[in-house]
């Protein structure tokens, strides 16, 4: 090491200077600082050089605690102690110290300084605060085309609701006699691509190809395919693409991503297929979008290859490749490896939490996603819009309205009711938990209401009952000048449907042929179930047979239409010509048939379908289920079997069936096997009313008065209360 003299001269300052940061920049911090030490502590040039130098190493807790230390030696400040200072602040989200060394600029006049002012936009942007730091920018006098740049990027980087800004700030530096950059025109090429301009960004392109910018530059080509992506026009990015010379891996990302933004998951894998071909490695953004890929397309099987090539390359997993692991493992249906990763993240944010509440709902683990959302709220993990939307969806699965109420009174604090996801959201839950007062009062305060605020709370109404209000709600939005969709044609035909309204749902069929919506099969569906149900088999029948396209529930639909005007064999014909088009059935299929093979007493058909569930198709009985065929065996009198039956029912499952079996055992007589079951269904239901007057009346039936004494006296010690029952008809 070189020993120095006390007496310091320029030229070993600047040798010192160039040593303290070469050392630095090396990792050799230890003897930088001990050369900064024996050269001079009061050589402001110096002090530059190791807070540059600890900025470089990335040691940016040592760059603050050295211009701590320079502060108090009283040397002075300039222009790079505190530019740097405040780039370490943004690196290390200090923004109150970053505020003190704005104040210690100001006071010194440095803040006019344009590297000053261009850090000063960084610090402000990057934490939401445009105003001040368009403040910074009118303070700087000399104003050059890399402090423009930095508050331009700023907007971008502020969000969708400030970004037009940055075209009004490139405006006033042509203004000022200044032209943009490379980087000006990167970063407002992501300003026209967040804002979906698409005249904007060809404008951008324009010029720069006059002015020769970008052109063979990695950077700004991938920038404007991004743009053209995200503003509709893949067609002229892919051309872009192909003129490229030499393909980066970072032009493949930008052509996949935007594929894959654009809902074309298969595209965008196939393109990774294709960059492999090429021999061009893919790094972790590649892999991460490939997953993504694999997620909408719920391909397990590549998913996991990928991740196995992750492995296998001993790639070091990022945070959003592995959020995006966790995502695809939930959709592919496989939570216990998604939530393996998501307890494995050293690391969580809000878009973890979120993929993984994602993951709980579409698995039906709601409870887990509440709980997942609690532990994510103490962990001091802020909460976005998609967290409230997941809570209110698992709390209108689980009816859960206090909470609900809670999470109503937080979005309202934070100021999220104007959003109309959220409000929507809101209606939706209120109406699942029967509070339809207060889901009309959440639409009544929407602003600016949507077609999904109307469906919701004409949904919300219909699901209730409230069908009139349902079609007053639909008039109301004609008014409004607001086109309809399917969804709200839907719930209108279920509010006719429940008024018995069949020639309105007649004017809505002729309405499809004149908006020329004949082929939307969900409608169609709604209206093979109204005319079923208003008694015209025929009209249902012909609907389905000139269906061009039929989903599941076109099936379900017909099958239960069957089943209700008792046509059972028929219903079962459909069954097997559905089974034929390798349409595969679902739960509702089963209740559709069997409640048709009870109706019409067809026993041992609806036997060997029931049996088909589980040993065909896999499918557990629900619920719904057991309680089909317990009528069915119950009104061909075969109580035995139906008693056999309710045995084999899950407890909490069960109080449906024994009512429905008690009820077939008072027509057919037997008494004995009534009085078990109605011990039972107490047993089941101790604080049900209900049930005590059904086990009441059978026991008055068979002439058990003393029986009839002791369940009375039970309901009255449990302070129950039994409805009695009156008629309307007046006597004269």
């Amino acid at each position: 090491m070189l020993a120095f003299s006390l007496g310091v001269s320029k030229a070993t300052v600047f040798l010192g200077s160039k040593l303290i940061i070469c050392y630095a920049k090396f990792g050799f911090l230890d003897e930088s600082r001990w050369l900064f030490d024996r050269i001079s502590s009061s050589n402001l040039s110096l002090w530059n050089s190791l807070i540059v130098g600890y900025f470089r190493a990335s040691h940016f807790n040592e760059v603050l605690r050295q211009y701590t230390n320079l502060r108090e030696c009283n040397i002075g400040l300039d222009g790079s102690a505190v530019t740097f200072c405040l780039k370490g602040c943004v690196e290390l989200d200090s923004f109150e110290f970053g505020r003190g060394v704005h104040a210690d600029s100001f006071k010194l006049g440095l803040s006019i300084n344009p590297f000053v002012g261009s850090s000063l936009i960084g610090l402000y942007s990057k934490y939401g605060y445009m105003r001040d730091a368009y403040k910074v920018l009118e303070e700087i006098t000399d104003r050059d085309v890399v402090v423009y740049t930095s508050m331009i990027t700023g907007y971008v980087q502020s969000g969708d609701c400030l970004v037009h800004e940055a075209f009004d700030v490139a405006r006033n530096m042509q203004r000022e006699g200044l032209d943009p950059n490379r980087v000006t025109l990167v970063s407002l090429l992501q300003a026209a691509a967040l804002l979906q301009a698409l005249k904007k960004g060809r404008m951008i392109h324009g010029y720069a190809i006059r002015r020769g910018i970008g052109c063979s530059d990695e950077v700004f080509e991938t920038s404007l395919m991004d743009m053209y992506i995200k503003c509709g026009d893949p067609r002229t990015a892919a051309s872009l693409f192909g003129t490229i010379n030499k393909r980066t891996v970072g032009a493949w990302n930008a052509l996949i991503a935007g594929h894959l933004q654009m809902g074309q998951p298969l595209e965008a894998l196939q393109l990774i297929s294709l960059m492999m071909r090429e021999s061009i490695k893919p790094d972790l953004i590649t892999l991460a979008n490939g997953i993504l890929c694999c997620a909408d397309l719920k391909i397990l099987q590549i998913g996991k290859s990928i991740h196995g090539y992750i492995i296998q390359s001993g790639i070091q997993l990022d945070l959003v490749a592995t959020t995006a692991l966790v995502d695809m493992y939930s959709k592919c249906n496989n939570l216990v490896q998604a939530r393996i990763l998501f307890d494995g993240m050293e690391k969580r944010d809000v878009t973890s939490y979120n993929v993984m509440m994602a993951g709980y709902l579409q698995n039906e683990f709601v409870c887990e996603a509440v709980e997942a959302f609690i532990v994510m709220v103490g962990a001091d993990i802020k909460p976005n819009i998609g967290s409230i939307l997941s809570l209110l969806s698992a709390l209108s699965d689980l009816k859960d309205v206090r909470r609900g109420k809670c999470v109503h009174g937080y979005v309202i604090r934070h100021e999220l009711d104007m959003n109309n996801e959220i409000s929507n959201q809101f209606i939706n839950m209120y109406a699942k938990c029967g509070c339809v007062t207060y889901a009309r009062q959440v639409f009544s305060r929407i602003r600016y209401r949507d077609l999904l605020s109307w469906t919701s709370m004409m949904k919300g109404y219909v699901y209730h009952g409230n069908a009139d209000d349902a079609v007053i709600l639909f008039h109301m939005m004609k008014r409004e000048k607001l086109e309809h969709d399917s969804v709200a044609l839907i719930s209108l035909l279920q509010a006719f449907s429940q008024l018995g309204c069949l020639s309105l749902a007649k004017e809505v069929h002729s309405h499809l042929y004149r908006v020329h919506m004949e082929r939307e099969t969900p409608v169609i569906n709604s209206l093979i179930t109204i005319y079923a149900k208003c008694g015209m088999l025929d009209m249902a029948r012909n609907l389905f047979e000139h269906m061009t396209y039929r989903c599941l529930t076109s099936w379900n639909s017909i099958i239960a239409a069957y089943g209700m005007h008792g046509h059972g064999i028929d219903a079962l014909k459909l069954f097997e010509r559905m089974k034929k088009f390798n349409v595969e059935p679902d739960e509702i299929t089963f209740t559709s048939i069997l409640t048709s093979c009870s109706h019409s007493g067809l026993v041992e058909e609806g036997l060997r379908v029931y049996r088909s569930m589980t040993e065909e198709y896999s499918i557990v009985p629900r619920e719904e289920h057991y309680n089909c065929m317990i009528d069915l065996f119950s009104r061909a009198g075969r109580l035995e079997e139906a008693y056999d039956l309710v045995k084999c029912v899950p407890s909490r499952q069960s109080a449906c069936a024994l009512v429905a079996l008690l009820a077939a055992c008072r027509v057919n007589g037997n008494m004995e096997m009534g009085e078990e079951i109605g011990r039972l269904i107490l047993d089941l239901e101790p604080e049900s009313s209900s049930a005590y007057a059904l086990v009441s009346n059978l026991f008055a039936e068979g002439g058990k008065w003393d029986e009839v004494s002791r369940i009375r006296a039970m309901v009255t010690n449990r302070g129950l209360k039994m409805t009695v029952g009156y008629s309307q008809i007046e006597l004269r």
